[in-house]
């Protein structure tokens, strides 16, 4: 019965031994920054994100408080919304790495993995762009766009991505039964 499910339980174990690792990693990573403000990897996803605000004409800067671990955008000549950690979305990033990695298949699925990241860092950018400038125009519309549309987008992007590793990428079942 065991040899049934042992593919299954195979995948479920690699998911969860490199998800595990990398978040590990990473909160070694957090863990080195901790009483220095915000990590160098959120103020430079902010940082994009405050550079895709001016360029579509809000102007926006980036304002640090390193005692709170946080950075206020400041857009249109008000404080709109932080920046914290949890924002860079490295933690989805770890999931969907975990996730196609569980399905290892050769170099292909490094190929796509760095594929996937810089996808998901676009999308984040944009993502937190998109909710300064809902903050800016449609002010009522804040909390369901910021718990519900917009991380609607971020893990909807992690969704598609895996589902097009499983259908063109990972490796296929045998076919001989």
């Amino acid at each position: 019965m065991f040899s049934d499910f042992k593919p299954v339980l195979m995948i479920l174990l690699r998911f969860l031994l490199i998800y595990l690792v990398l978040l590990g990693l990473y909160q070694l990573y957090l863990n080195y920054f901790i009483g220095q403000g915000l990590d160098p990897v959120s103020k430079w996803v902010g940082g994009q994100s405050n550079s895709v605000q001016n360029f579509l004409g809000y102007e926006s800067q980036m304002v640090d408080q390193p005692e709170r671990e946080t950075s206020w955008f400041y857009v249109e000549g008000a404080y709109r919304s932080r920046m914290v950690e949890g924002c860079n979305a490295i933690s989805i990033m770890i999931l969907f790495l975990a996730f196609i990695f569980a399905f290892y298949n050769g170099a292909k699925t490094f190929v796509f993995g760095l594929a996937g990241l810089v996808f998901l860092h676009i999308i984040n950018v944009l993502r937190i762009a998109g909710l300064n400038l809902l903050i800016v125009e449609y002010p009522k519309y804040t909390k369901i766009g910021h718990d519900y549309f917009f991380p609607a987008i971020i893990y909807g992007s992690v969704v598609i991505l895996w589902l097009v590793w499983i259908k063109f990428f990972a490796k296929k079942p045998s076919q001989n039964a």
